[in-house]
């Protein structure tokens, strides 16, 4: 979903050059578990930022395993739209006033990555996105967090958001 993406820019006694292009993506989003368990996700814009498109995708297999554009991923919940401020919620319940729209399992499968990503709604397209596994969320106890590709305090987490924007 959120992948840098490289292109050949041209190729010099046969050597390749690479140029990266795409948004940046900042440890924006989190997810941690509530006091019975289940999954919450943690969006921290920068400041009054607006943000758009929040999605919840998931696909079989590990990070690695990603669909492209052109495969199919199982696109749990999505909404357009523009929001602004902090929010926390169930990962399968985003804020009533977002009026999601449900598709497929509304529940943690086994074998599957997730990712819940939104979009930034200014000109230097800074995005947040948090890609976790039902193992990864394991590892979490009530006060803790997944981001940037591990666990963390509750704490850990907002100081990086804010050093982030």
């Amino acid at each position: 979903m959120l992948r840098r993406v490289l292109a050949v820019v041209g190729a010099v006694g046969g050597a390749v050059l690479l140029s990266g292009c795409g948004p940046e993506v900042l440890p924006l989003a989190g997810v941690t578990v509530g006091g019975d368990g289940s999954p919450r996700v943690l969006v921290r814009p920068c400041g009054d930022a607006t943000y758009t498109a929040p999605a919840l995708a998931a696909w079989s297999g590990s990070r690695e395993d990603e669909p492209g554009e052109d495969e199919t991923d199982t696109t749990v919940w999505e909404r357009d739209g523009e929001w602004s401020g902090d929010a926390e919620f169930p990962l399968f319940s985003p804020p009533a006033a977002w009026d999601a729209e449900p598709r497929g399992e509304q529940r943690l499968l086994a074998g599957h990555t997730y990712e819940f990503a939104f979009h930034a709604h200014t000109d230097d397209q800074v995005n947040g996105a948090v890609t976790f596994t039902g193992a990864d969320l394991a590892k979490l106890k009530p006060g803790r967090v997944w981001a940037d590709e591990r666990v963390m305090s509750a704490k850990e987490f907002e100081e990086r958001t804010e050093r982030a924007c």
